[in-house]
């Protein structure tokens, strides 16, 4: 069983500062791999899709569920869609299964009216919010049951697609610079960055 506590610590040294919404996303990343007897991604054994965006209140969310999870952006094993959801499916890639978790609306929007977002609203930076408006708001995420908070989806059939990834370079002929070939664009003949190749639109535009 996977214990979101025993990851509390790394991942406030990870995420930098101390709020209620990160140690959900810890809570929430536990409960989608217990649901599907999963251990932490080391490699791309684990896919998470979260349906938050850049935009809105409480994305630090998905700060917890890498913690947890161990997918990362290094690893191209988290996407994030830009729903505006605090939720995220968890997809285990070797047996094509995968279960969605999200915040049940109304504690979520309980959420929204705390000291602590409304110290938010007011342009209080999260590390300066005071303690005592932090430190009970966090314990109490961490101690309250998984139903008074989450919504914890069925495992279902996900037929996920692993993409291979390359080792071979190139170097850009406008640029200069080393480039993985899959990302490369060949134009009039001669191989261009994503950059370079824009660049070029953009003038003949």
């Amino acid at each position: 069983m996977m214990n979101a506590s025993d990851y509390f610590d790394v991942g406030m040294k990870f995420h930098g500062h101390k709020c209620p919404a990160m140690p959900l996303g810890l809570r929430a990343a536990a409960a989608a791999m217990n649901a599907l007897n999963v251990d932490r991604s080391q490699d791309k054994e684990l896919m998470l899709l979260a349906e938050t965006g850049d935009d809105h209140a409480a994305g630090c969310f998905v700060d917890g569920l890498m913690t947890v999870t161990g997918c990362t952006y290094g690893k191209s094993n988290v996407k994030k869609t830009y729903h505006g959801k605090m939720a995220f499916t968890l997809i285990d890639t070797r047996r094509n299964k995968a279960v969605r978790v999200q915040l049940k609306p109304d504690f979520f929007g309980k959420m929204l009216n705390s000291p602590f977002v409304q110290q938010r609203k007011q342009g209080v930076p999260p590390q300066d919010v005071p303690a005592s408006i932090t430190d009970p708001l966090v314990d109490a995420v961490m101690a309250r049951a998984e139903s008074e908070f989450l919504e914890i989806g069925p495992v279902f059939d996900y037929a996920f697609t692993r993409t291979k990834g390359t080792f071979d370079t190139d170097l850009c002929e406008s640029c200069g610079e080393r480039v993985f070939v899959n990302k490369l664009h060949e134009v009039d003949g001669k191989k261009l960055c994503i950059p370079c190749h824009e660049n070029l639109k953009a003038v003949a535009e």
